[in-house]
């Protein structure tokens, strides 16, 4: 069977997964809301941030964005298909500025200082204080989330994990959700859908739309794609802030990414063709499992990376030729165990990867450039 032949069922299958799943963790989160308001439950809308509902022009362009697309869930990423990755949405905290003083502060999880020596945040990776919002709620000054004015990322996953906890209870759902052992601060829960069991990583999330990070300098100059007015309306969604480590929140695009990736083919290219069979074969030959060192999310930037260097139409007219221009910039990212992040420079997706797990990839993909047996006319 040409692979092509089975990228639709899967794509179907982890459709049908992320809906099982949205819905189920929507219940969970309208319950952990109920029993603390800084908490948000995840919506199918995409808008979950006062700051974007009070914007009538952004919502404008966000609903027109979505208007006739696929079925989009922005708070959920499908990084394989029995794992995914769902953001939280933080409420009441509004009007955000970016700090202008850097004062890198430690403390442990019950709020006493470290003095010991610890590295400053990596360029994904930043310091929240309750000032940089101009309104908050009550809940944030208050110290279970809160050390001398710095919102805490363990402190609140901490609490987030309680709740999880005490929800899937409350809600009748521990035959369906069970929260598993982590050696971090991270909250991960096993959801059982109608097919399989999906390992999920909850992270709450700060949203911040209507302003973009200096630390991401996008686009870069004389750049042709994407297009200057496409640039600005992805610049207008914003980012997120992840609480994804114990000290820093985590910059994440993951409304941007989304937008990038549509209209990718409007201009009858064989982009998403390329990126889907990619995946498949990723999935299905160069790095099978539940937990593949190299994702979806990794195969997408590898596609941003490929469509800024080849923005011509003519690039993406032969998908046998566009195809393996995609597995090689793939191949060359897994040999030198490096991936540049689309926003971020100087951020490598893959820093942290296994090597020795990396280097069997690209021996995989090697072979495969060897003698492509795709059929892929």
């Amino acid at each position: 069977m040409d692979t092509f032949d089975i990228v639709e069922p899967r794509h179907y299958l982890v459709s049908t997964a992320v809906e099982e799943v949205q819905k189920i963790i929507q219940q969970l989160t309208i319950e952990i809301s109920c029993k603390a308001i800084q908490f948000q439950a995840i919506s199918n809308s995409g808008i979950h941030n006062e700051n974007i509902k009070d914007q009538p022009a952004l919502l404008a362009k966000w609903s027109a964005m979505l208007r006739g697309k696929r079925p989009f869930h922005p708070s959920i990423q499908v990084l394989a298909p029995s794992q995914f990755l769902i953001t939280v949405p933080l409420r009441g905290l509004t009007g955000y500025r970016e700090c202008q003083v850097r004062h890198w502060r430690y403390y442990t999880v019950h709020g006493a200082k470290l003095h010991s020596s610890v590295r400053d945040p990596e360029e994904l990776h930043q310091w929240l204080q309750v000032e940089q919002f101009s309104k908050c709620l009550p809940q944030w000054h208050e110290t279970d989330m809160n050390i001398e004015g710095d919102l805490v990322p363990a402190k609140v996953l901490i609490i987030f994990r309680e709740l999880v906890e005490k929800s899937i209870i409350s809600c009748n759902l521990s035959n369906k959700v069970t929260v598993m052992e982590s050696f971090s601060s991270m909250v991960r829960v096993a959801v059982e859908t109608s097919e399989s069991q999906v390992e999920v990583e909850l992270v709450p999330a700060v949203e911040i739309p209507t302003c973009w990070p200096k630390k991401a300098q996008w686009p870069r100059c004389l750049k042709r794609w994407p297009s200057q007015e496409k640039v600005q309306c992805i610049k207008s969604l914003g980012f997120d802030l992840l609480a994804h480590s114990n000290y820093h929140w985590q910059l994440c695009f993951f409304r941007a990414e989304h937008m990038l990736m549509e209209g990718l083919d409007e201009d009858g290219g064989c982009r998403m063709k390329c990126f889907r069979v990619m995946r498949q074969m990723k999935e299905d030959v160069w790095c099978a499992g539940n937990k593949p060192v190299v994702t979806a999310y990794h195969l997408q930037t590898v596609l941003f990376w490929t469509c800024e260097k080849y923005p011509r139409t003519k690039d993406w007219r032969c998908f046998c030729e566009a195809f393996l221009r995609l597995v090689r910039k793939l191949h060359k990212c897994v040999s030198q165990h490096f991936l540049k992040h689309y926003f971020v420079k100087n951020t490598n997706l893959l820093k942290y990867t296994n090597t020795s797990d990396l280097d069997l990839v690209a021996s995989k993909l090697a072979v495969f450039l060897e003698n492509p047996m795709l059929c892929l006319d």
